[in-house]
């Protein structure tokens, strides 16, 4: 049997195309500005340097083991299809930031631990004998050596959540999978659409991997 494969009848689609990548890309955008500064404040809490009261302590523990041990789209759903028997309605774009947010807040918080822990106490000693604050310490001491050592681990964590946009699709957010499902149901052409969607997923993901690295250096944490 000979397959003949029609990939203009989905490039013609351009439009739902842009759309859906623009969604995705506007999606972890606010995901990640969101998701990693609240990472960095629970790591910052959950750190050994900390003096945070041990309530704090135990909610951002049990928030971070509760979302690293459950699947995406469980946590998707449960805020799109659960939150409204509690009264509180979302859209679907707002429901997949939430998501997005809350996961990869979870995870970065881990990861950005793992660095601030790694900060010699030394440094540490040296910014208190310069009589700076703890704001200051955390902020020009501690996070910019902790971002760097974990750079690399936490822009795979944002490639991770990117990707794992596509089931958003599901509750009807307009990202690239549920651009490419809604071609594949106009011309029944499934291999063809999936296949050009798989290769805009990897354009993205080496796109954006690449644009973190050049800002991580510049913008973060210095060179």
């Amino acid at each position: 049997m000979r397959i003949q494969l029609d990939f203009w009848s989905v490039l013609s689609q351009w439009p739902l195309l842009v759309k859906g990548v623009v969604w995705t890309l506007a999606l972890t955008l606010i995901a990640t500005l969101i998701g990693v500064a609240f990472g960095i404040a629970c790591a910052w809490v959950r750190s050994q340097n900390t003096r945070a009261p041990v309530w704090l302590q135990w909610v951002v523990g049990t928030y971070v083991e509760l979302i690293r041990n459950t699947p995406f789209i469980v946590q998707l759903f449960f805020i799109f299809f659960g939150l409204p028997a509690a009264g509180v309605k979302l859209t679907p774009e707002v429901a997949s930031i939430i998501a997005m947010v809350i996961n990869l807040g979870a995870y970065s918080t881990e990861i950005i631990r793992a660095g601030i822990d790694a900060t010699p106490k030394g440094q540490i000693e040296a910014a208190a004998s310069l009589a700076m604050d703890r704001m200051q310490t955390f902020t020009r001491v501690i996070l910019p050596p902790a971002l760097k050592k974990v750079w690399p681990s936490l822009v795979s964590q944002i490639i991770i959540v990117m990707l794992g946009s596509a089931v958003c699709g599901q509750i009807s957010t307009q990202e690239l999978s549920y651009a490419a499902n809604l071609i594949q149901s106009r011309n029944f052409r499934a291999f063809e659409a999936f296949i050009i969607a798989t290769l805009i997923y990897l354009s993205l993901s080496v796109g954006v991997r690449r644009l973190l690295n050049w800002l991580g250096p510049r913008f973060l944490f210095g060179r």
